[in-house]
């Protein structure tokens, strides 16, 4: 399957469940992998017939600055569903990264995927 990505997308999240991660955002890494809702791009060389790359980045951002995520893995259904229900693309995979938050690992995280069939 033709897949578009968006790796290393650093956003600011209101995301954790522990008292110092609800007092102020915190910057996140995410990774987005999605299949392209067909193969018409490649005949047509328009946009309108791929998911167009910015505007899933601009949905994110959106969705970040109006919602608060306890779970990390909340938040990466969140952004699966947006994809394959917004966008129409048949899978997605997501990874989420908290930076710095445990002594000795530099990120910590999540990977999902999930696809439009179940």
């Amino acid at each position: 399957m033709d897949k578009i990505f968006i790796r290393d997308l650093r956003l600011e999240a209101w995301v954790g469940l522990y008292k110092h991660e609800k007092i102020a955002p915190q910057t996140i890494g995410i990774d987005v992998e999605f299949g392209l809702p067909g193969d018409a791009v490649f005949r047509t060389g328009r946009v309108g017939d791929t998911i167009d790359y910015s505007q899933v980045v601009e949905r994110l951002r959106a969705l970040l600055e109006k919602e608060h995520f306890g779970l990390i893995e909340i938040l990466a259904e969140r952004i699966a569903k947006l994809v394959i229900e917004d966008f129409g693309s048949p899978e997605v995979r997501v990874s989420i990264t908290k930076l710095g938050v445990v002594k000795g690992a530099g990120r910590v995280g999540v990977t999902i995927e999930r696809s439009a069939s179940g």
